[in-house]
């Protein structure tokens, strides 16, 4: 009988198509069997996911080159414009602790993302001046320039916003363009002081939240007089037929230009170093996820070839037996 049950197995071999398979049906139950091809299935997933994760490495290398280019572009212009609104400070002091009716908050965001936790920054110091300058006879907007700011302020303070303004970075950064923006903003925008929020650019992995205040020519005056921070103004000698309130004007004017010029390109620095250090980050996660990939991959590939050997040797010895 048992000669009998190996012939008839012998011949099931002979005619199967697949002699693995029927080893396989001839040594395990039914119930006991995995499909065919899981193994191999499971092999083109990590293989698939190996490739995708080596796609968003390239994607990451490059983007952190191209931040990198555009930080020592921008770098030199940030470096020079420092000496531009100093001289100011020097002359009209930056006093924050002034109290005023009218505040108007000058959020300088990015317009794209990818670039850590520099908006939510902003946003968040932005969101801290309106409640230090709330008040029953006060009012407080905001004035914002770049999207993600936008995108985060006009959730919760929509009516807050008077003025929005994106796209900034589209073409190179001049003071020609910020000084348009200020005009601009100086026009539609009622004030007794401007608080200008930017990121201060310090080195590529680190910068400074950083808050300047810009006061009207008639918050100046009055100040001036009073006697406060800014009472050395009437002894400079003034030249020419202009009035003590127009050159204040000129002078504020000229001010916030300036310090909205130095405030986009810090922002803009402070970006780029910020790109740059999560792309360096991406990538080197990236090189992580590949490596523990390719460890899984190789075990799996490794544990199917050992199975199919057992198999075979299994099949061959009951053929032998």
């Amino acid at each position: 009988m048992a000669m009998a049950a190996l012939r008839r197995e012998g011949r099931r071999f002979a005619i199967s198509p697949n002699p693995i398979a029927a080893v396989r049906s001839s040594i395990f139950p039914a119930e006991e069997q995995a499909p065919l091809g899981v193994r191999s299935i499971s092999t083109q997933i990590v293989r698939n996911r190996m490739k995708s994760v080596k796609s968003i490495q390239k994607i990451t290398k490059a983007m952190k080159m191209v931040a990198a280019s555009k930080l020592r572009a921008i770098q030199s212009k940030t470096e020079n414009s420092r000496g531009l609104w100093q001289p100011f400070t020097a002359l009209l002091g930056d006093t924050p602790s002034v109290e005023v009716k009218k505040d108007v908050v000058v959020t300088i965001s990015s317009d794209k993302g990818l670039c850590g936790g520099i908006n939510s920054t902003s946003v968040k110091i932005s969101k801290a001046l309106n409640k230090l300058t709330a008040g029953p006879d006060k009012e407080t907007k905001y004035v914002i320039l770049g999207e993600k700011a936008k995108a985060q302020l006009i959730r919760d303070s929509k009516k807050a916003i008077e003025l929005s303004i994106t796209e900034l970075q589209k073409n190179p950064l001049n003071y020609a363009q910020v000084s348009v923006i200020a005009d601009d903003i100086l026009k539609n925008v009622e004030y007794d002081a401007l608080r200008v929020v930017f990121n201060k650019f310090q080195s590529v992995v680190s910068y400074l939240p950083t808050v300047s205040t810009v006061l009207s020519p008639e918050v100046v005056e009055k100040e001036s007089e009073a006697g406060g921070k800014l009472g050395d103004l009437d002894s400079y000698e003034v030249e020419g037929g202009e009035t003590k309130s127009e050159i204040l004007q000129n002078l504020t004017e000229f001010q916030f230009s300036c310090v909205l010029f130095n405030g986009v390109l810090e922002n803009a620095c402070s970006e780029q170093g910020a790109r740059m250090s999560a792309m360096d980050s991406s990538s080197r996660n990236a090189g992580e996820m590949l490596d523990r990939l390719t460890l899984s991959y190789n075990r799996t590939r490794q544990a199917s070839i050992t199975t199919e050997l057992s198999e075979i040797i299994s099949g061959a010895s009951a053929l032998e037996g």
